[in-house]
């Protein structure tokens, strides 16, 4: 893994999402999350590190469900021609099916697009 590809990971979703200042960026110790070009783009964009602890198998059990129902949804599904079809089809899968129709037992059923907007409502409102 490269430090870069974190970095240009973090810079789209900055671009897509808008304001992110005081966000939090939870990874594993991976040396690209500890990289000095990750701490910049994370000080750049006025964001947060985190980091899981070392042997911690439930630290990473949220991003191991999500790559298990990515793999099982979207990798296995078909062979890939190029690698261009296979990261449309990921990024379909997430945008359209993950964050707005898979309804999430600890989100209280909603889809993580529905919740974030309740939770961010009176946030705004407050301002």
């Amino acid at each position: 893994m490269k430090a870069r590809l974190a970095v240009s990971s973090l810079d789209n979703a900055v671009a897509q999402r808008g304001e992110v200042a005081g966000c939090i960026l939870h990874s594993d110790r991976g040396s690209q999350f500890r990289s000095r070009k990750l701490r910049k783009a994370l000080g750049r964009h006025t964001m947060v590190g985190s980091m899981g602890q070392v042997g911690t198998a439930a630290d990473n059990a949220a991003m191991e469900s999500f790559f298990s129902l990515l793999q099982k949804n979207v990798l296995n599904r078909k062979r890939w021609a190029t690698r261009e079809e296979l990261r449309i089809a990921i990024v379909t899968w997430i945008e359209r099916t993950y964050h707005r129709r898979r309804r999430q037992t600890r989100l209280g059923r909603l889809t993580p697009i529905e919740y974030e907007t309740i939770m961010t409502q009176p946030t705004a409102q407050a301002a």
